[in-house]
């Protein structure tokens, strides 16, 4: 993958990885990358996207960078998220009460990446403007 997205020769669609993540987060002003086995991005301290540390019951936690946590704002903005596009978005039991969804990257193309990555960096910026 060369770090913006790949071509689906199928349907023509540039879908999303961890190295378009990568690349939307640090283009983004103060944002600062944390040390993990997958991806980790913060603004002042605050996490606005990182890799969905998946957890089954009697198995050690797994880093999945196919998908990504994303920081929404509130519980209104996750419901509207999850219930209007559903085959984009999801939530596990741990984020219940939290305004993060689960975003499955193989299903959302570069350009709507880029404006939730960035809505998500904006809510947690203290001088976004």
């Amino acid at each position: 993958m060369c770090g913006y997205g790949w071509f689906d020769l199928a349907g023509g669609i540039s879908v999303a990885d961890a190295d378009d993540i990568r690349r939307l987060a640090l283009a983004l002003p103060q944002v600062e990358e944390i040390d993990s086995d997958g991806f980790d991005f913060r603004i002042g301290g605050k996490g606005f996207v990182w890799s969905y540390p998946e957890r089954v019951p009697g198995k050690p936690r797994i880093i999945r960078t196919d998908v990504a946590v994303l920081f929404v704002g509130d519980e209104a903005e996750k419901q509207a998220l999850l219930l209007g596009e559903p085959g984009l978005f999801f939530t596990a039991p741990g984020y219940d009460g939290w305004p993060l969804v689960l975003l499955r990257l193989a299903e959302v193309d570069v350009g709507r990446l880029t404006e939730l990555v960035t809505d998500a960096w904006r809510m947690r910026a203290p001088d976004a403007s």
